[in-house]
């Protein structure tokens, strides 16, 4: 009886919660809907719900409220998606094109950034770049770099060879208004560059308590070990194979990875709530400072935050600590208005953001839509958030 009971609480609840899931996809359902649609070739996930659903986020919540659906996570040019009944969503196999399932967003605006880049906690262990053939002062495809501290190579051992460019760090000011996020670019050595635009933040706020978030390393060749350190020789030789940048006395080498990332992205919300001012944009890729759909942004938490590949995340322009001049007075300076004393302004909406490569305490991700730029320092939210 109990073992009936039990079964019988089990069904009750699986058909509440489709009940639920039925709703939520209906409420975020646009109402200018067809009743079907066809994947088309170019299409990706966030396109298909940016035109059905008034959240793309929520993308994969609406698959996986319907139990038809054999994978979720596989949708081909050609499928049918149905969208007539009762607000489900439906999937039928159509004739597919091809044999490759559409993705969140196109992997030609990031494969070169899953590529080139990724965030390490340190590289000074790593070997190093300590001369060029001919003692050139660069070098690339077809000549010869000398390695150091790569003790034990041996020939046909293949390396990529990265530079480290940025340091990112936190400072967590809780006596004050807000955090410090610094982006500090690195020079040959791997060592900061004096920023005398931050200078006099740095000497009232210090190093002291200062988080490293990470060291940004770019690739900038690739080579083969063809010998290592023999008759007395202190330095291996690699020879360079690709025509991209490069390479100069300081870069470092790194094992080549199989497969260093992920091929596939799903759009979903962040897995936990994030203490305010503590998610920001960090940097703008081949930018100086601000960027728009489809560019890369550097974000200030990784996997220790929960955050993940296809973690979505609204954008927000930090509102204005403004002097109320009706109260002041017109002509008051704003330097002698104390910031307590100071009007907040509400946080501007920019756009939304999507996460595709993940590291533990910095993430990389694609802008998919924006009203207005997006700039180094604006926050970062749930994606529902309202203000």
């Amino acid at each position: 009886m109990l073992e009936r009971l039990s079964q019988g609480l089990r069904t009750t609840c699986v058909v509440a919660l489709m009940t639920v899931a039925t709703y939520a996809t209906a409420q975020t359902m646009r109402g200018d809907h067809p009743d079907t649609y066809v994947v088309k070739r170019g299409d990706t996930l966030w396109d298909i719900a940016g035109r059905f659903l008034q959240r793309p986020w929520l993308w994969p919540e609406i698959w996986q409220a319907n139990p038809q659906i054999a994978n979720p996570h596989l949708i081909y040019p050609g499928d049918v998606i149905s969208l007539a009944y009762l607000n489900r969503v439906t999937v039928g196999e159509g004739p597919r094109e091809e044999a490759q399932p559409i993705n969140a967003i196109p992997l030609s605006d990031v494969e070169a950034f899953l590529k080139d880049l990724r965030v390490v906690d340190e590289f000074e262990h790593l070997p190093y770049v300590v001369g060029l053939e001919e003692d050139r002062l660069r070098t690339t495809q077809g000549q010869v770099a000398y390695i150091r501290h790569l003790e034990g190579a041996t020939a046909g051992q293949r390396y990529a060879v990265v530079r480290p460019t940025v340091r990112y760090t936190h400072l967590d000011r809780t006596s004050m208004c807000c955090d410090l996020f610094h982006k500090d670019d690195l020079d040959f050595r791997g060592k900061r560059i004096a920023d005398f635009q931050q200078y006099w933040t740095n000497v009232v706020t210090p190093d002291k308590g200062q988080e490293l978030l990470g060291y940004e390393l770019q690739r900038v060749n690739v080579g083969t070990i063809t010998r290592g350190e023999v008759g007395g020789i202190q330095a291996s030789t690699l020879l360079l194979d690709e025509t991209g940048r490069e390479v100069r006395i300081g870069d470092r080498l790194i094992p080549i990875d199989a497969q260093p990332y992920d091929l596939q992205f799903f759009p979903h919300a962040p897995a936990q709530q994030l203490e305010y001012g503590r998610a920001r944009i960090l940097a703008v890729a081949d930018m100086l400072n601000h960027g728009g759909p489809r560019d890369v942004v550097v974000l200030s938490v990784g996997r220790r935050e929960g955050v993940d590949n296809g973690t979505v995340f609204s954008i927000w322009r930090e509102g204005t600590n403004t002097v109320d001049r009706v109260e002041k007075g017109p002509d008051r300076d704003v330097d002698t208005v104390f910031y307590e004393n100071k009007v907040r302004l509400p946080d501007e909406f920019a756009g939304h953001v999507m996460v595709f490569r993940s590291y533990d305490k910095v993430s990389y991700g694609l802008v998919m839509n924006s009203v207005k730029p997006t700039r180094i320092g604006y926050h970062l939210k749930h994606p529902d958030a309202p203000y």
